[in-house]
């Protein structure tokens, strides 16, 4: 009886796990081709991982540094499985469904199982969550990490034997996280507060620091290299007062269950761990951004993991009330609970697996320039960076030639390649009898700064006439022919 006694509590713990886990699977495939688009931030993905290691090394030296570790890791799984939207994606799915698993343990360990279950069944929901469940980009990787060095950091306060090992893989996780993203470094303070406030001994103490600075020590060389390529974060505005609304709501429903769970200082309990881990990342990229604007939500994605672990908390407290009066109607709280957040949450659901939750599409365009394009027809782009169409399309743009561009993205060690200087655009686009022009749909294009671009823009205004002009998800694909001689412009 013993046996089975032991076998039971066992089988419990797993299903804790595992259930958050498969539920958040479930929610990634759900529409993970996001009907075969693929937007400009994951066609950065597509494109460096197809180069070569070589190419993607030597493009760091100019760009995307702070992405490089994603980079090369996404390289493999494209020469392992080839480039698809799932390749691209699932490494995504099973990182939050990670992320998702470790809230419930966490939860399990600190508070209960109950809030364990409803703390890793709601993190897939959260609808920030939901946007970077089916993305190409390595924010997803970086919670799952997050979650797993936190997950760490409470087994050895709860007094793991195996301390070193633990200490080591601690360590070793968050240096990763750092690598993909190295503002989750942010998570290290947060762990701080919660050793402060749990109160730890010297030695967890002494083990910590130790850690860190090992941590600090290797992803140094990556800030200070990052910091050659800031411009690449130029375009997010500096911070203002309703860009706090955000986290102050977030911080708040976290007091809430602070509240409910009554943490005391010297005890560990899943507000001392759960508060942090959301309140010291969202108030630190604040304050990194009074001096250098970057606040971004996805940059501290992960703290999304202490926002869950404290619904969990509001939602294991509701569970006891309703056991008090009914033992057997609490045990539907969360399954209840659940379905209403899903429903609630279903429109956004939706409306995050299309095509439209994106400011554009590379491979809607890429289809529309097959469609349209003609033999020995010419094509330019505008901005330079719209290039990632071809890049990552390649096939709908065979016999196009490209005439704006003097050396290609991967020769270059460039996201877009270099381009001729104007007079030499110029002079290309005259030589031609028609051209196609892929550029922004209006509702989401800038101002054309570039001058460059500028050429581009008054050459065909000026010799040219549209005889085709369409636009799908985000981008615009115009075909210019050339004016006939005295006819006017």
């Amino acid at each position: 009886m013993a046996k089975f006694a032991a076998v039971r509590p066992r089988r419990s713990c797993l299903l804790v796990r595992l259930v958050p886990f498969l539920w958040t699977v479930a929610l990634g495939l759900w529409g993970l081709s996001r009907q075969h688009s693929v937007w400009r931030d994951e066609a950065a993905t597509w494109q460096v991982a197809l180069r070569s290691t070589g190419e993607i090394v030597r493009m760091l030296e100019h760009v995307d540094v702070v992405h490089g570790f994603y980079y090369l890791l996404m390289h493999g799984l494209f020469e392992c499985f080839g480039p698809s939207t799932t390749v691209l994606r699932l490494p995504s799915v099973l990182a939050v469904a990670v992320g998702a698993a470790c809230v419930a343990e966490l939860g399990r360990r600190l508070a209960g199982s109950p809030v364990g279950l409803g703390g890793g069944m709601v993190f897939g929901l959260l609808p920030s969550v939901q946007f970077y469940l089916q993305e190409g980009r390595p924010y997803a990787l970086v919670a799952a990490g997050a979650g797993l060095s936190t997950l760490l950091l409470v087994a050895m306060l709860q007094g793991r034997r195996d301390r070193w090992a633990y200490w080591v893989g601690y360590g070793c996780t968050v240096l990763v996280c750092g690598l993909l993203n190295w503002l989750s470094l942010l998570i290290l303070p947060a762990h701080l507060a919660t050793l402060a406030w749990a109160r730890v001994t010297r030695g967890t103490w002494i083990h910590w620091v130790v850690s860190s600075a090992a941590v600090t020590a290797g992803a140094a060389p990556l800030i200070l290299f990052s910091r050659a390529q800031s411009d690449q974060v130029s375009w997010i505005p500096p911070l203002t007062w309703h860009m706090l609304i955000g986290p102050t709501v977030l911080l708040a429903i976290a007091g809430l269950g602070a509240l409910l769970d009554q943490p005391r200082t010297g005890r560990l309990s899943a507000a001392t761990v759960g508060l942090p881990l959301l309140a010291v990342p969202q108030l630190g990229l604040v304050g990194i951004s009074l001096f250098k604007p970057l606040f971004v939500d996805r940059y501290v994605l992960f703290s999304l993991l202490g926002l869950a672990l404290m619904i969990g908390v509001v939602l294991g407290a509701l569970v006891r009330a309703v056991s008090r009066r009914s033992w057997s109607a609490s045990r539907w709280v969360l399954p209840v609970a659940v379905a209403v957040v899903s429903a609630a949450l279903l429109p956004q659901a939706l409306a995050k697996r299309s095509p439209q939750s994106r400011v554009d599409d590379v491979m809607a365009v890429a289809a529309q320039v097959k469609r349209l394009k003609e033999p020995e027809d010419a094509v330019l782009f505008v901005p330079a960076a719209r290039r990632d169409t071809r890049m990552v399309s390649p096939d709908a743009f065979t016999g196009l030639q490209d005439i704006a561009l003097e050396e290609t993205p991967e020769r270059s060690g460039t996201l877009k390649g270099v381009e001729w200087d104007p007079a030499r655009i110029r002079t290309e686009i005259l030589a031609q009898q028609r051209v196609v022009l892929v550029t922004d749909a209006a509702e989401v294009s800038r101002p054309t700064v570039s001058v460059r671009d500028k050429t581009k823009i008054s050459t065909l205004r000026k010799y040219f006439t549209p005889v085709a002009d369409e636009q799908v998800r985000g981008r615009r694909v115009t075909v210019y022919e050339r004016l006939t001689p005295g006819r006017p412009s």
